[in-house]
């Protein structure tokens, strides 16, 4: 699993091969709170973004290599990083060069000499644009679960009507859309958040013969909380004798749904890697071979929490 270099607060990319224009816009930034990387060739911005996916990135048309919109478009083609917004930047002015910019996936276009400011205002329209694009997006990967969007702090954003229900009816009182969460879930979410997402355990909560299950879904400084209530299976058809660890039991479960490694990745806001290696423990304790075997014997049988 490829290991991302984390920053406190915005990060801004700025690629230019000119020193005094990355001066000027990496103190502009810096004083604006911004935490700036830079790079002085398409290239070395490719190779920065290997490691790191900023909030935003500034890129200049015409730099020494490839230019700024080869650049862009091998962006626009790297998995992790597509999402991030390009702004050009630049003295080419003609239509055709503003229309290239486009075609090669930037957002906006501002020309030079920049001035900070109005840069530093178009920048933070597009990182809010994009982070609330992104969060629906992923609350859409999750349309089966009832979801609360999470700040990075753990502080409540939003949640579902189902998920209000949920909390209501498991926690009396709580207020989970508003300040905090539940002491419990705050405890468990606190430690789910220090281990990777990849291995935090879902947090389990029984009433009766129903129970909720709390699910971390974590990309960059986006989190969701994935609600899911289950009634406790009795049937000796069920699954519970090949000792499914919850993980397990949740990527099979979107197996037998027809999901994909990279479908049930973002849901689960796991590396598709990570489903594979949990499909494989799966595909040993069922004793099957392929994807369809293991459906199969879900839609014999139903998964217990």
């Amino acid at each position: 699993m490829r290991t991302w270099t984390t920053f406190d607060g915005d990060v801004a990319l700025i690629v230019d091969d000119v020193p005094e224009n990355l001066a000027l816009l990496s103190d502009a930034l810096s004083e604006a709170g911004y935490t700036v990387l830079v790079a002085t060739d398409g290239l070395s911005a490719l190779e920065r973004l290997q490691i790191v996916v900023p909030d935003i990135i500034l890129l200049d048309a015409v730099m020494p290599g490839i230019d700024g919109f080869e650049t862009c478009r091998r962006i626009k083609q790297m998995e992790e990083v597509r999402h991030v917004p390009v702004m050009f930047m630049t003295g080419l002015t003609e239509t055709e060069h503003v229309l290239k910019g486009f075609e090669a996936g930037g957002l906006d276009y501002v020309t030079k000499p920049i001035e900070p400011v109005e840069v530093l205002a178009r920048m933070a329209t597009h990182i809010r644009n994009a982070r609330m694009m992104s969060q629906a997006r992923h609350a859409i990967d999750a349309v089966s679960h009832a979801a609360i969007s999470l700040k990075s702090d753990g502080t409540p954003l939003w949640q579902t009507r189902q998920a209000a229900e949920w909390m209501e009816k498991y926690f009396p009182g709580a207020q989970a859309a508003s300040s905090a969460l539940p002491d419990n879930v705050a405890e468990w979410l606190a430690l789910a958040l220090q281990a990777e997402a990849d291995s935090a355990e879902p947090l389990v909560i029984t009433q009766g013969t129903q129970s909720l299950r709390l699910t971390l879904s974590q990309r960059q400084r986006e989190l969701l909380l994935l609600l899911e209530e289950k009634t406790a299976d009795t049937d000796n058809g069920s699954l519970a004798q090949y000792q499914l660890t919850p993980r397990e039991t949740d990527v099979l479960a979107w197996v037998a749904k027809g999901k994909t490694n990279r479908d049930i990745a973002e849901i689960l806001g796991m590396s598709p890697r990570t489903v594979n290696k949990h499909l494989e423990h799966v595909f040993v304790k069922l004793g099957v071979e392929t994807r369809s075997a293991a459906a199969a014997l879900v839609a014999g049988r139903r998964l217990e929490s």
